[in-house]
């Protein structure tokens, strides 16, 4: 039985781990019991349905939020589904219940210093708390032309991204989680 490990030490979005059993991605049975994963059970989009950015980015709201709004600054804590050519690479929903993980958080503009995922980075401002927004990320908004690890240069990847999740400090008073 194979046994291999997927991390990366560079890139936040991929700091979580993920096995891969015979082949088999472990994630897939762990999301399985995920909203989301029910939610796009079936329903798949077509790309001409989605919203495409001078940048190249392509995003689909599956669900607009009704809570604050993610700008540039915002602390966001987020839930995701990164894959490519629809196998499932890496997600914040491994874990057991019906929330399953551990929300990911960092702050928009990220991408900037290279803390985060670009197009994640991108695709996340301008959402709503409770919203749930498809991405298809071009391979320069993603991992460009070198790749990473199992992800081959120049891939496009798809990500389900819902916000949980704004965490703000007005004029300097102590952090307080501001929620849909």
């Amino acid at each position: 039985m194979e046994l291999s490990l997927l991390t990366h030490q560079h890139n936040p979005f991929l700091a979580s781990n993920l096995f891969t059993i015979a082949g088999v991605y472990a994630c897939d049975v762990a999301e399985a019991v995920s909203t989301s994963r029910r939610a796009l059970r079936g329903a798949k989009i077509p790309e001409s349905d989605f919203k495409t950015l001078p940048n190249g980015l392509k995003y689909y709201d599956l669900k607009v939020g009704n809570g604050a709004e993610a700008v540039k600054g915002s602390r966001v804590a987020i839930h995701y589904v990164a894959k490519w050519r629809g196998i499932t690479f890496m997600t914040s929903r491994q874990g057991m219940g019906v929330g399953g993980g551990t929300p990911y958080g960092f702050d928009v503009g990220e991408s900037e210093r290279g803390n985060v995922l670009k197009g994640l980075d991108l695709g996340v401002e301008g959402m709503r708390v409770g919203g749930q927004r498809l991405l298809i990320v071009p391979p320069e908004l993603a991992y460009g032309s070198k790749g990473v690890q199992e992800i081959p240069p120049n891939a496009i990847i798809e990500v389900d991204v819902e916000l949980l999740a704004i965490k703000q400090s007005p004029f300097g008073t102590a952090v307080k989680i501001v929620e849909g």
